[in-house]
């Protein structure tokens, strides 16, 4: 069982099979997977997506504590090799919550737990160059935009069966970077 972790408004937790419902109210939507690497999901998918978060260590369902309700996930993985001690931070929440700063309170909460807590040297996050949302959010955690990079990932195939590549940025914040802003 990881830690629960949480904010004055947000608690990050594990993901269990109930929270499909809240799941589907978000994955459900184009404007929500329009940049992730999957696409819109039914609520069968989502009951297995939750299922399969649930025994993922990478993923925490964000939940609204005034509400008891989830409205969204936080991915936070330990990449390889792990004696660099970077983490990759992505993330997704549903859009009735957005212009409120849950988002970025929850990521904060991971932001601090991955320094203090896990010992990171750095963590990163990629986001679609087209995302101005994801920008706006990873700029307001003190991460710096160390990467242009043209057409490096897909998530989608054109109606010919070729991949749809897509251009992203790398943000990246190292721990002394965190701490001097703390």
């Amino acid at each position: 069982m990881r830690d629960i972790l949480e904010s004055e408004r947000v608690i990050l937790r594990s993901f269990n099979a109930n929270d499909a419902r809240d799941m589907f109210e978000y994955l459900s939507l184009e404007e929500v997977v329009k940049y992730e690497p999957y696409t819109v999901m039914s609520y069968d998918d989502c009951k297995k997506e939750a299922r399969n978060r649930s025994n993922n260590p990478s993923f925490y369902a964000a939940v609204l504590k005034s509400e008891n309700k989830l409205i969204g996930s936080i991915y936070f993985n330990h990449k390889q090799p792990y004696k660099y001690l970077t983490y990759e931070l992505g993330y997704a929440f549903n859009p009735v919550y957005w212009n409120r700063g849950y988002a970025t309170e929850a990521a904060q909460i991971i932001v601090r737990y991955g320094f203090n807590k896990l010992g990171a040297h750095r963590i990163i996050a990629n986001c679609n160059q087209e995302n101005q949302r994801s920008i706006k959010l990873l700029e307001r955690l003190g991460m710096r935009r160390e990467s242009d990079l043209k057409k490096d990932i897909f998530f989608s195939y054109s109606s010919l069966g070729e991949p749809n590549w897509v251009d992203s940025y790398m943000y990246a914040i190292l721990r002394e970077e965190y701490l001097n802003r703390t």
